[in-house]
């Protein structure tokens, strides 16, 4: 058994592999607690894909991908908050307008490079095995910024999730932590990028949240419930592709998929195999 758990261990990119789907795990758990609380996981697969016009520029120029990731993310974000404010059209028509436009926009820019296949497929199902050093403090410095962006706004965030007229009572700036939260799921997102890539990180944001939420109705303990669902589903789910050979990202979702639906079959009080015996 332990020689089982030690062997993957003996190549620094799966060290490096580890760790960042650790880091995506505990980040994307944790902030999904909101994602889900607040009925945003549209707003948040629109927006994953959103961001391959700027994860191919900055692919093509070379630079890190997280870079054009994150700027276009935090652009997209930023436009649907002001298309939707305006009161000109609800948010998910902004959200689909801006979504197929972006996304088609990130494939017609691909596939004028000339490998698109293999560029596509690197893209849209996360690259894990091949982060480096430096993919990897991006994404503990991004995760870190979420983290403590959660830390100093909970109660924040919490009232608005929970009960937007005390926020208005409170006289908090509903706006601004509106346009603070697009912007931490457009970072989150880029946190994600390569470990589980654009089509499937939206697993990352809600499965492991989804989960938690049939476990427990209190947020702290969703949200470290949360936590610890992301990354054991990260770790075993980079197990399994090492010894299965299979792909890193999707064998990470399957994990926390698999997860959900025992949570769901046999959470006490609340799942469906408990409440029919």
């Amino acid at each position: 058994m332990l020689t089982w758990l030690i062997e993957p261990l003996q190549y620094s990119f799966i060290v490096r592999a580890l760790l960042a789907a650790m880091v995506v795990g505990v980040v994307g758990s944790v902030f999904g607690t909101y994602v889900i609380l607040r009925g945003m996981a549209f707003f948040g697969d629109a927006l994953a894909h959103t961001i391959l016009p700027g994860v191919v520029v900055a692919f093509l120029f070379g630079w890190p991908l997280a870079v054009g990731a994150l700027a276009m993310g935090l652009l997209t974000a930023l436009g649907i908050g002001a298309l939707s404010s305006q009161g000109m059209m609800k948010e998910d028509t902004a959200i689909g307008v801006i979504f197929a436009g972006a996304f088609a926009l990130g494939v017609a820019m691909l596939s004028a490079t000339g490998n698109y296949t293999v560029d596509l497929a690197h893209f849209l199902f996360g690259n894990l095995l091949g982060v480096s050093t430096a993919d990897l403090w991006v994404t503990a410095v991004l995760g870190a910024f979420v983290l403590l962006a959660i830390l100093l706004f909970y109660k924040e965030f919490l009232v608005i999730s929970f009960d937007p007229a005390l926020a208005t009572t409170l006289r908090l700036p509903a706006n601004f932590l509106r346009y603070l939260l697009l912007a931490l799921i457009a970072v989150t997102i880029v946190v994600s990028l390569q470990v589980v890539g654009i089509a499937l990180m939206m697993a990352m944001l809600v499965t492991p949240a989804a989960a938690a939420s049939l476990l427990t109705r209190r947020l702290p303990s969703m949200m470290a419930i949360a936590a610890v669902i992301g990354t054991l589903s990260s770790v075993t789910g980079l197990y399994a592709s090492y010894y299965l050979d299979i792909a890193s990202g999707p064998a990470i979702v399957l994990v926390a998929t698999a997860v959900f639906v025992l949570v769901f079959l046999f959470a006490p009080g609340r799942g469906i195999m408990w409440r029919k015996a």
